[in-house]
C-alpha cells in the first residue's frame, strides 16, 4: 500500500451501522452522535442520540437513540411555532454542554400526541452544543406547559409527528 492510500484510509470518518425500528438500517457518522450524559427525562439509559431528517417535514427532526433502536423521538424548534419562545433555567444547567455563547446552543421540543393530537413539551426543553456532540435535556422556569397542544397543522406535520 503506498503512503498516500493508507492516508486516506486512515482519515475517512468513521460510520456506524443500525438498525432502528422507525427507519430501518442506517449508516451514521460516529462524530454525529450527540451525547447526553444524563440521558433524557424517561430515558435516562439512552445517553448517545443522533439527529436525522424528515422526509415528510422540514419542520421536524427525529432524535433516535444509539443504545435503543426502537427509540426515536420527534423533535421541533420551538421559535418556528412560536417566535417569541424563551426558555428560563438556571446557567448552571447549562454549564455541563461547555458553550462558549448561550447564543450557539441548538434548542428543540420533543413532539408527542394526547388525544390525537400533537403537542409540544415546552417545559423540558432539548439544549444541544453541535460543536461539541453535548446536549442536556432541562426543566425550565415558568409556567410553561409539558403538552402545548397544536391545533391547525400542515397534513405533512401531522403525518410525521
Amino acid at each position: 500500500m503506498c503512503p498516500s492510500l493508507i492516508l486516506r484510509v486512515l482519515n475517512r470518518p468513521e460510520t456506524v451501522k443500525i438498525c432502528t425500528s422507525r427507519f430501518g438500517r442506517i449508516e451514521i457518522y460516529a462524530e454525529d452522535v450527540i451525547r447526553f450524559p444524563a440521558g433524557l427525562l424517561g430515558l435516562e439509559d439512552c445517553r448517545q442520540w443522533v439527529l436525522l431528517a424528515d422526509r415528510r417535514s422540514d419542520s421536524v427532526a427525529w432524535l433516535q437513540s444509539v443504545q435503543r433502536t426502537d427509540v426515536a423521538l420527534a423533535a421541533v424548534s420551538p421559535r418556528r411555532f412560536f417566535p417569541g419562545y424563551q426558555m428560563r433555567v438556571a446557567r448552571r444547567e447549562l454549564a455541563a454542554l461547555e458553550l462558549e455563547d448561550l447564543q450557539s446552543a441548538k434548542v428543540l421540543v420533543i413532539v408527542g400526541k394526547s388525544r390525537g393530537v400533537v403537542t409540544l413539551n415546552l417545559k423540558a426543553p432539548l439544549v444541544i452544543n453541535l460543536q461539541r456532540s453535548l446536549g442536556r435535556q432541562v426543566v425550565t422556569n415558568g409556567d410553561l406547559p409539558v403538552q402545548f397542544e397544536l391545533e391547525s397543522l400542515p397534513p405533512s406535520f401531522r403525518q410525521s409527528a
